[in-house]
């Protein structure tokens, strides 16, 4: 007999299971292709043990939007909320409406990764201007497989999952979103309670090995609920646009979260070697790939892994006379350029182009062509503030009652690299000269 419910096991979150709709997701070829994703790049030069894909990662996000969906619509959860936020969510409280809801949103949260590109967002600036990963999601969950969705019953609808996979930013052509599908869309994308981020702190840290990502998801999930918005001055007034918060009790933890999120982005994420990777694979794949932009047709986006890719470097590194040869053989022999500057915040604070400065006086000693370049790099700045529902049931803003949330810097890093037969020439020359560009710049007026 055909098994309903199916399982597998996973190093973070112990079981994951699906029903038998589910499975098919799974088993499509653009959620199969995610197999051969790495979720980190080429971070596996830096942490070997990162060989984790896309694939593990979005099951597991799934797995944590389930939870954080069963935790807010539990009626103690929600009975105390104003009339004017419960009257926007009707489907809350709709039981025979519920199992659809939370369909929709597994479902999206399968599909939440599937227009990566190989490496993830190492390639993802090789695809034409105004495209982005996310762009591609749509068009597989909107395109490719609509006969996946169709064969399901009752049939889910594929606008809702693929706005609820993406979010509201990169969901423009699916608007309007209702209050309930911003709900649904936060509990996947969210700044501070997505389950993305929360599966991939935890999952990126367990495999390569650091302690950064670790926090107690299981009691910050539990603490989760609708509420009113966050207050906008110091009334302690909300305002009625329903979002995800907190109880009290899960403050620090919510803390703990964005301290984690910063500590991977510095220590891994921005690890100067997984960098300078990046930098390489980019060049190659823009020398590898016809006009150096990555296929838009969905039947050759799915023919292109990682796998593909590895394949093809290892080719041009031994042919000389193959495309991105020279960036080839920086990869497969590790040969890649090496770090002699990291910007660090005082030297931005006295020159906002100092990266800039220092790489054209390096320049003029050791060649431009020897030198390469990684700008600037930030993470993604946070939209941390979100409303904590007191003992009492005030609601007050989380910026107001956590100097985390407000003094808590964005991980931004920027490096210059120089080809390792130049090293020594360049690392003498910078200790003499660096100071003379970390004075303010002083525009000349004609």
């Amino acid at each position: 007999m055909p098994k309903s419910r199916h399982e597998f096991r996973d190093p973070v979150h112990v079981f994951i299971r699906l029903d038998s709709d589910e499975r098919k997701v799974v088993d499509s070829a653009p959620f199969q292709r995610l197999r051969h994703i790495h979720q980190l790049a080429m971070t596996c030069q830096v942490y070997p043990g990162a060989t984790h894909r896309r694939f593990e990662h979005s099951l597991g996000c799934m797995e944590l939007a389930t939870r954080i969906f069963n935790t807010i619509i539990q009626p103690e959860n929600h009975q105390d909320l104003p009339k004017q936020i419960r009257d926007q969510l009707p489907e809350m409280t709709r039981q025979d409406r519920l199992n659809h809801w939370r369909k929709t949103l597994r479902l999206a949260a399968l599909c939440h990764d599937l227009g990566h590109l190989p490496f993830s967002h190492a390639a993802e600036g090789l695809l034409p201007k105004g495209v982005t990963h996310e762009t591609m999601t749509k068009r597989f969950i909107l395109e490719e497989m609509r006969d996946i969705w169709a064969d399901m019953e009752p049939q889910p609808k594929p606008e809702q999952i693929a706005k609820i996979a993406v979010g509201v930013k990169e969901a423009q052509d699916l608007l309007p979103f209702s209050p309930w599908e911003r709900i649904l869309s936060e509990i996947i994308t969210g700044d501070v309670f997505g389950a993305d981020r929360m599966d991939y702190l935890l999952r990126d840290s367990l495999h390569a090995g650091v302690t950064y990502g670790h926090f107690d998801h299981h009691r910050l999930i539990d603490t989760m609920r609708i509420l009113p918005g966050v207050a906008q001055d110091n009334s302690q007034e909300f305002n009625d646009e329903p979002e995800l918060g907190i109880e009290l009790g899960g403050l620090q933890v919510a803390e703990s979260l964005l301290v984690a999120r910063y500590l991977m982005f510095s220590q891994v994420y921005f690890h100067h070697v997984r960098r300078i990777y990046d930098l390489h694979l980019k060049d190659f794949l823009m020398e590898h790939l016809p006009g150096g932009v990555y296929p838009m047709d969905l039947k050759e986006f799915l023919a292109i892994t990682d796998n593909e890719v590895l394949c093809s470097i290892q080719d041009a590194a031994r042919d000389p006379s193959r495309p991105g040869h020279a960036h080839a053989v920086r990869i497969a022999t590790r040969h890649h350029f090496k770090k002699v500057y990291q910007l660090m915040a005082q030297d931005c604070a006295q020159n906002p182009r100092a990266l800039e400065d220092i790489a054209a006086g390096l320049g003029e000693e050791i060649g431009p062509e020897s030198i390469m370049m990684d700008a600037i790099n930030k993470a993604t700045a946070s939209k941390n503030d979100f409303p904590i529902k007191t003992d009492e049931g005030r609601i007050l803003s989380a910026h107001g009652q956590s100097s985390v949330m407000t003094s808590l810097p964005i991980a931004t890093t920027g490096y210059l690299f120089v080809h390792p037969d130049k090293r020594k020439k360049a690392c003498p020359w910078l200790k003499k000269n660096v100071h003379r560009f970390l004075k303010p710049r002083t525009e000349s007026h004609d």
